[in-house]
């Protein structure tokens, strides 16, 4: 079969691969959808984020490996033995981390808090192929209403799920998201379902502004014209934000704000509020940690996604209380245009693109 491989940083080839072989417990799928995330779309171009030391040491020990593609559409075509919850020609998605099995979490019972199992796309190959295998642990059928596209969105949804979640937010709190890719979207459609109230976004883009208002936000700043800081305060009686989510922060090579967001988010919140850091900065961020103890401010980060949280993700979409159509401005035809999708996915800005590009495999 075609699969897309990896033989250093920004090197990646369609190669002749053998098929996998079905095993107890996995199964094998054909993708009908499938997208670079913004962290696999800086990882291919040598860009330190999360899990860069990892996947250096891959390609420098093991290269050419099949890496990345964890946000997925696919059908089943294969059952190993002991599948039981999905069936030939399901639609699937998939979450990314998967229980190790062996750790004292797995062993009680846990195992939606194991944090030592391999990750789709990473230590297992993902979906930038002609077919896959998959263990069935990792997988939810995909709702009929739900399209193809949509489905290759709901890994970095129930990100996004568990990222509300830990926040917390209370009937009426305002809440202020810093960025307006995909995760911030939909950060701010779950923070609407969630019971919050006023609802501020901010980007630098015209285009997420536009689609952030379409989809609920109340007031959509564009930080290259307006002082964010001040729109915030102006509408929470001065005091700032309840809860803050950064979604913003990244490489600045690929649009991203740096560690200015995480700045303006700790500035932006009341005092006593919330802080959910979502986004990878690649490089330790210096912070005025007395500053904080002061305001008695909470840095809190998201607790890992679970297969939960997933089948939430289905249920949202399905219904249409998370809409993601809007988000998805750019859908490319063939495995040969993976490269294309990466490209567009790590450079947004340039492609005026909201969610990451996406492939259709077999069009």
């Amino acid at each position: 079969m075609k699969a897309w491989r990896f033989y250093g940083f920004g090197d990646m080839r369609l190669d002749d691969v053998p098929e996998p072989v079905c095993r107890p417990g996995h199964v094998i799928v054909e993708p009908l959808c499938v997208q670079p995330s913004v962290t696999e779309a800086q990882l291919a171009f040598g860009i330190p984020t999360l899990a860069y030391e990892s996947v250096k040491r891959r390609l420098e020990t093991e290269a050419p490996v099949q890496l990345f593609g964890h946000e997925f559409c696919a059908r089943v075509v294969e059952l190993g033995a002991g599948v039981s919850r999905v069936q030939v020609g399901d639609r699937v998605a998939a979450r990314a981390k998967l229980p190790c099995g062996s750790c004292p979490f797995c062993l009680d019972g846990r195992n939606h808090l194991c944090r030592k199992g391999p990750i789709v796309g990473f230590q297992l190959p993902g979906c930038f192929s002609e077919r896959a295998i998959l263990p069935e642990v990792a997988l939810v059928r995909v709702d009929d209403r739900i399209s193809n596209s949509e489905a290759a969105c709901l890994q970095s949804l129930s990100d996004s799920v568990a990222a509300v979640e830990t926040a917390g937010i209370g009937m009426g709190d305002s809440v202020v998201i810093f960025g307006q890719g995909s995760m911030g979207l939909e950060c701010m459609q779950i923070a609407r379902n969630s019971g919050a109230g006023v609802i501020i976004t901010v980007d630098v883009r015209d285009e997420a502004c536009h689609v952030s208002r379409e989809l609920g936000a109340d007031v959509a700043i564009n930080a290259k014209t307006d002082d964010p800081l001040a729109v915030i305060r102006d509408h929470t009686g001065g005091n700032g934000a309840d809860i803050v989510f950064e979604c913003a922060g990244g490489s600045p090579k690929q649009g991203l704000a740096g560690t200015k967001s995480m700045l303006q988010a700790l500035e932006s919140v009341r005092d006593g509020g919330k802080v959910i850091g979502v986004s990878f900065f690649g490089a330790p961020l210096e912070l005025d940690v007395d500053l904080m103890r002061q305001r008695s401010l909470r840095l809190l980060y998201p607790d890992i996604s679970t297969l939960a949280h997933l089948e939430y993700t289905v249920r949202l979409v399905a219904s249409g209380r998370v809409r993601l159509k809007p988000t998805i401005t750019h859908v490319l035809n063939g495995l040969e245009a993976v490269p294309q999708a990466f490209e567009i996915t790590a450079n947004k800005g340039k492609y005026q693109a909201i969610n990451p590009a996406q492939v259709v495999p077999c069009p």
